[in-house]
């Protein structure tokens, strides 16, 4: 059917998406971009009373909810130390070992952003090799964010405005280098920007809409209660979501993988034939693909909620998830044409 992403739009897109941060349950900024946004391209949205956005975006009959969650994992102040550092707990799915070195934005609660760096207690190459060379990061033992301010006890950190329970967010360092996209947080802000482009096309009419269709970004889906909202009527329920690369895994940097199962069960047999199907008709190159032991979509909690829906999911092949993730844009294009296709 000749569907392609516009890749300027989708890459300005995301890039805008990965400035905002939005750690699970710091979801206002990016809600509020995103509502504007979509309602300047005609769509009416509803928000979730506990953060998430709903929009119907036309078609008839058969309802359909496809969703993508632009919550990330990050973290939050827990404990500020005696010497100025700070001690952070994960929120959702983080490992020391991924932010190491890495900048970080703390947020406070009246609205002011401080620098930092994640750093080990023994960084130093010169004066603690060994502890350097042996010792795993660890939040709980040895990895802290250090301030880019002149703060020497906790008494002036809390004067800057810190306290416990602050969100702590990675900075995506997000960047394209011939195709491939690099970023932090391309789970899942990538294919939040898919369905950017999917309401474009709606609207100018390069997408014909085959069945009613609703779009739902969550902001919880990183600890795993996001997609328990369904519109009463849906019938069928789709998950953009990343496709994780590894040992025995089929997806690709390049591909778009149809998911046959996750860790929590496997995803509706007719649902998944259709997609492929899909994939077919659209020229996309796609492969199946199964996520175990730690993985799942934000379809699955609305099984558990106790919907009477088929689910189903697709993504783009992403190399070290939630980690600094890699992909490529022809993943995303192929992603894109199993959904406008899907959907017509």
């Amino acid at each position: 059917m000749g569907y392609e992403i516009n890749e300027k739009r989708f890459l300005e897109e995301l890039e805008k998406e990965l400035s905002i941060d939005s750690v699970t349950g710091q979801y206002h900024e990016l809600q509020d971009y995103l509502v504007e946004e979509i309602e300047k391209l005609g769509f009416k949205t509803t928000t979730l009373h506990k953060g998430g956005i709903i929009a119907d975006i036309g078609g008839e009959g058969n309802p359909l909810l496809v969703t993508a969650h632009g919550d990330t994992i990050g973290m939050m102040v827990r404990h500020i130390n005696e010497d100025g550092t700070i001690k952070v707990y994960k929120v959702g799915g983080l490992y020391a070992y991924h932010t190491e070195r890495e900048n970080v934005r703390i947020h406070t609660r009246d609205g002011k952003i401080i620098n930092g760096t994640v750093q080990r207690k023994n960084a130093s190459v010169h004066v603690t090799e060994n502890e350097l060379n042996e010792e795993v990061p660890s939040f709980d033992k040895n990895s802290f964010v250090v301030l880019d301010e002149d703060v020497h006890s906790a008494d002036d950190v809390r004067k800057l405005g810190i306290e416990i329970g602050d969100y702590v967010a990675v900075e995506p360092r997000f960047t394209v280098s011939n195709g491939y996209i690099k970023s932090h947080f391309i789970d899942d802000k990538a294919l939040v920007a898919v369905l950017m482009e999917l309401l474009h096309d709606v609207k100018d009419g390069k997408v014909k809409l085959g069945r009613k269709v609703y779009i739902y970004i969550s902001f919880y889906e990183e600890i795993g209660h996001g997609g328990s909202i369904v519109p009463e009527d849906v019938k069928d329920y789709l998950a953009l979501d990343i496709a994780c690369i590894g040992p025995e895994q089929t997806s690709s940097e390049r591909k778009v993988s149809v998911f046959c199962m996750d860790s929590r069960f496997p995803y509706n047999l007719d649902m998944i034939r259709e997609l492929e199907e899909s994939a077919k008709k659209a020229g996309a190159d796609y492969v199946p693909d199964i996520f175990t032991p730690h993985y799942g979509t934000d379809a699955d909690p609305a099984l558990v909620a106790g919907f009477d829906i088929r689910h189903g999911a697709i993504g783009p092949g992403v190399r070290a998830s939630h980690g600094y993730e890699r992909t490529h844009i022809d993943a995303m294009n192929n992603t894109y044409m199993v959904l406008a296709e899907y959907v017509s």
